[in-house]
């Protein structure tokens, strides 16, 4: 794997390196030691994948509160996102910033994204479905997230949003805690 720090920091886009033959290829997709040699935080505690069945699909843009925040690795393992990273780390130099990075299935790509940042994609494939590992237990009570079109963000989503929950649609505007 190479590991490409985004203009995010901390937020990483991360490569397979291929070992091919005439099967085809191997690729590790994970190691721990790779993941802390770049001070990323390896556990793994649960996976999750979802099936997006229309193009235009926008799932997000979510977080859990800290105690509760995790450490999120996502990759696109057939269809294609536009996954979009947001900094909501008070601290961070970039707070309230954010990245949108293309995930494939073709290209393999996937993004580490920590805590404190939300995490938010939109399908530009029917039939798309999306792999995560994450590194927290899922708490309800933690579950936040902030508008897909909040003007204090202003994502610039590369389609039409076609499909979107009803939780996802009306958060209210952002304001800093």
């Amino acid at each position: 794997m190479t590991f490409h720090e985004t203009k995010l920091p901390g937020i990483f886009e991360i490569h397979l390196e291929s070992n091919c033959d005439e099967r085809g290829f191997f690729a590790r997709t994970y190691c721990q030691k790779e993941f802390e040699s770049h001070g990323l935080n390896p556990a793994v505690v649960q996976c999750s994948v979802s099936l997006n069945v229309k193009k235009g699909t926008l799932r997000g843009v979510h977080l859990q509160a800290a105690p509760y925040g995790e450490a999120k690795l996502v990759r696109c393992t057939s269809g294609a996102i536009y996954d979009v990273v947001l900094d909501l780390r008070p601290q961070s130099a970039t707070f309230k910033k954010w990245i949108g990075v293309n995930l494939t299935a073709t290209n393999r790509y996937m993004l580490y994204i920590p805590e404190g940042c939300a995490h938010g994609f939109l399908t530009l494939e029917d039939n798309t479905e999306v792999f995560y590992q994450m590194s927290e237990f899922y708490h309800p009570e933690a579950a936040r997230g902030v508008r897909w079109n909040d003007p204090a963000f202003q994502i610039a989503w590369p389609e039409r949003v076609e499909v979107i929950s009803e939780r996802d649609r009306n958060y209210p505007d952002f304001e800093q805690e």
